[in-house]
C-alpha cells in the first residue's frame, strides 16, 4: 500500500505538502492540490483516518441529535424519517459519515452534558439536530460548548450555529390563496403545536394571506392540532360540528389532514364537494389516500443538502461567526381533495 511519503516522492513534493493538499489547507497552490489528488487517486492512496483525527482535531464523523425516544412520539413523524434518508446521502456525498448521538433522557442536571460529552469522545466534526426542543438543557450545552451546529426546524442562531427551515409562512399563504381561487372564503386552519417554530410560522402565513385576500377568519376556524393524524380528526369533527362550517381545510401538517379526510368520511361528508382539504408537506400517504391529498411540498433532499452545506461552511470557515438561516422554497401539489382539476402528467 502506498504510503504518504511515496506520494509525495511520485508528487515531486514533500510529505507535509501531500498532508496540506488532502486537508485542503490554503498553503497549497491550486495546481499543487490537483497534482497530488490526481495521483492519489492514480496509486489507490486512501490517508489514514485515526492519524487525520489527530492532526486535524476532528474526524470526518458528523453526530445527529435526533429524540427518537417511545416516550417522544412527535420526534417520529414520516417527515423526519425521510428528512434523515436525505441528510445521510448528502453527507456521504460530501465526504463525512452520520454517528447518531445517544437519545437518552437529558433533563436532569448530571446529564446536561450527554450530547456534548459524547461529541468530544467522538471527535466529531460538527453536530445536526431535528425533532428536538431549543431549550432542552443538552442542546443548550452543545450549543454554548461551540461545536459547530445546524438546526433543522429549530431557531437556533450563535456563532457557528445555524438552521435551515422550510419556507413556512409562503407555503401556507400558497395553500390558502389556491383554496380561495377555487371560490372558498369560509377557510379554517388546524395548527401543529404553537411551541414549534414551522407551525407558527405557518400560521402566521394563513393569517397573512387570509388578510391580504380581505378575508376574516372565524376564531372557532382556528383549531390546534399535533401535526398527528388523531389530532387532526378531532379538529375536523370540531369543525363540521360548528353552526356555520368552514368549506375548506387547510391543515398545517399531512397527518392532519388525512386524520381530517378520515373524519369527513365518518360523518357522511365527501372532499371535496362538501368541504375541499389541503395539507402540508407531501408526505408519501399523501398520494396514497382517497381522494388523494392536494398538499405544500417540502423539499427534503434541499433540507438535507442546505443543513449538510451549512455545517461544512461553519468547519472550513476560518472565522467562528454566524451564518444566515437558509429558507427552502416550497410548492404546491394539486391532487384531489382540494376540487381543483388535476392536470395529468
Amino acid at each position: 500500500m502506498v504510503d504518504i511519503r511515496e506520494l509525495a516522492r511520485l508528487s515531486g513534493v514533500s510529505p507535509a505538502t501531500v498532508s496540506r493538499a488532502l486537508n485542503d489547507r490554503a498553503e497549497v497552490s491550486p495546481e499543487t492540490r490537483r497534482r497530488i489528488l490526481e495521483m492519489a487517486e492514480r496509486l489507490g492512496y486512501s490517508p489514514n483516518q485515526p492519524a487525520r483525527t489527530l492532526v486535524r482535531r476532528r474526524s470526518d464523523m458528523i453526530g445527529l441529535i435526533w429524540d427518537t425516544g417511545y416516550t417522544n412520539q412527535d420526534r417520529r413523524h414520516p417527515f423526519l424519517l425521510d428528512l434523515f434518508v436525505g441528510i445521510k446521502q448528502t453527507l456521504a456525498e460530501s465526504g463525512y459519515h452520520l454517528m447518531v448521538l445517544s437519545t437518552a433522557d437529558a433533563a436532569s442536571p448530571e446529564d446536561v452534558g450527554l450530547y456534548l460529552r459524547a461529541a468530544q469522545q467522538h471527535s466529531l466534526a460538527g453536530v445536526i439536530m431535528m425533532g428536538v426542543e431549543a431549550t432542552h438543557p443538552a442542546i443548550t450545552a452543545m450549543v454554548d460548548s461551540g461545536t459547530p451546529c445546524v438546526a433543522i426546524d429549530l431557531p437556533l442562531y450563535r456563532n457557528r450555529t445555524t438552521y435551515v427551515t422550510s419556507d413556512n409562512p409562503a407555503g401556507a399563504a400558497t395553500a390558502v390563496r389556491h383554496l380561495h381561487s377555487l371560490g372558498h372564503t369560509a377557510i379554517a386552519t388546524i395548527t401543529g403545536p404553537l411551541s414549534l417554530m414551522p407551525a407558527t410560522e405557518r400560521l402566521a402565513g394563513y393569517h397573512a394571506e387570509m388578510a391580504r385576500l380581505g378575508l376574516t377568519p372565524d376564531p372557532r376556524h382556528i383549531v390546534a392540532g399535533d401535526f398527528f393524524l388523531t389530532s387532526g380528526y378531532e379538529a375536523a369533527r370540531q369543525l363540521i360540528s360548528l353552526p356555520n362550517p368552514p368549506t375548506a381545510i387547510f391543515a398545517a401538517g399531512d397527518e392532519m389532514a388525512i386524520g381530517a379526510l378520515h373524519a369527513l368520511a365518518d360523518a357522511g361528508l365527501r372532499a371535496p364537494q362538501d368541504i375541499a382539504v389541503v395539507g402540508f408537506d407531501d408526505i408519501e400517504a399523501a398520494a396514497l389516500v382517497r381522494p388523494t391529498l392536494t398538499t405544500v411540498a417540502q423539499d427534503r433532499v434541499a433540507l438535507g443538502a442546505g443543513a449538510v452545506e451549512a455545517l461544512v461552511d461553519a468547519l472550513d470557515g476560518e472565522v467562528a461567526s454566524a451564518h444566515a438561516p437558509l429558507h427552502v422554497a416550497t410548492r404546491l401539489v394539486v391532487r384531489g381533495s382540494c376540487g381543483a382539476k388535476v392536470l395529468a402528467g
